[in-house]
């Protein structure tokens, strides 16, 4: 059994290049009491790692140079010295970007028998999903008949939003880029879809949205921020998730309306995931009976083979993603 493992080389100056990343065995490690070997069988790539990538202070250590990478990961169970997990289970876990994850057994979450597939714990039901779902309505504090603006509908974050919105009752605005990526926000749901690509953004919102917006759902920052900002009713709410437009350098311009927060009365709150971990019940119990129903449907965009995982994870900047970014081994 093989243990590739990608391991940062360097530190991006901008949007990461192959240089910045090095693929390298890593050693067999014996197993010790408690712990377990789970041969990986998705791996997630997500925005939020490219923060990791600097050496700067965050809500998660950095990655370190020479050191491997770590990503959201759904393996399998092939070896255990644990009572707590068994050969042949399946796991989530936060050592992906590897084929092997070693490590005690209470690094790794058994998945509850909710008889989904594997990778939906990697995306709707997962991180995304989760982030989704929380930034929405809890953050937000979204409510049924809000008129909602969500940026990069087309991710999987977005898409997640755009759906729980509208089984919640709401009204959904949602941005995204390309004719085939508006097609599929459409079919998921949405009110009104802009192609930011075709046409002024702010106009188009302005357009769609002649009473103004309640809610935004902020993936990008930049020009969509700002559209949201001219657009926003009074005590509008902001759930802040991703600012992607400004992860490899300032966008171009922002903030050019950001004094409606003080006339409109605007509520912008930054949140992360795991702010709502004690929540994860009514998570799992919301989702899981959406996906279920068939309410909420995932798509995905999947890479296949370890060598693959930087080239997707640069992608996400490019837009080169509809719904989740996966990358099967």
């Amino acid at each position: 059994m093989t243990n590739r493992a990608w391991h940062l080389k360097s530190r991006p100056q901008g949007l990461p290049t192959e240089d910045n990343f090095e693929l390298k065995e890593l050693p067999r490690e014996d197993l010790p009491d408690g712990w377990v070997r789970v041969e990986n069988r998705w791996l997630s790539v997500d925005p939020y790692m490219r923060g990791r990538m600097n050496d700067v202070k965050s809500y998660v250590p950095p990655f370190q140079v020479g050191a491997p990478l770590e990503g959201g990961a759904v393996g399998v169970v092939v070896e255990s010295r644990s009572p707590d997990l068994a050969e042949g289970e399946t796991v989530f876990h936060m050592l992906g970007w590897r084929e092997t994850a070693t490590g005690a057994a209470e690094k790794f979450n058994k998945l509850p028998p909710l008889g989904v597939e594997d990778h939906q714990w990697l995306g709707n039901l997962g991180l995304t999903g989760g982030t989704a779902y929380f930034g929405l309505l809890r953050a937000a504090q979204a409510k049924e008949g809000d008129i909602v603006f969500v940026s990069a509908a087309a991710g999987g974050v977005g898409s997640a939003v755009v759906q729980i919105a509208k089984a919640k009752g709401m009204t959904v605005i949602g941005s995204a880029g390309g004719a085939e990526k508006c097609a599929w926000v459409k079919e998921l749901g949405a009110d009104a879809v802009i192609d930011y690509k075709a046409e002024p953004l702010l106009a188009a919102l302005q357009r769609e949205a002649p009473k103004g917006i309640d809610v935004y759902f902020d993936n990008v920052g930049g020009d969509h921020l700002d559209a949201a900002l001219a657009t926003a009713r009074q005590n509008a709410r902001f759930a802040i998730c991703g600012m992607i437009e400004g992860y490899n350098g300032a966008p171009p311009h922002a903030f050019r309306y950001i004094m409606r927060v003080i006339a409109a009365r605007i509520m912008m709150k930054g949140f992360i995931y795991t702010d709502y971990l004690a929540e994860m019940g009514d998570f799992y119990r919301d989702m899981g009976g959406w996906i279920a129903s068939g309410r909420v449907k995932g798509r995905e965009t999947v890479r296949e083979g370890i060598e693959a995982t930087p080239d997707a994870f640069r992608d996400l900047f490019s837009g080169g993603n509809i719904g989740k970014m996966l990358v099967r081994l």
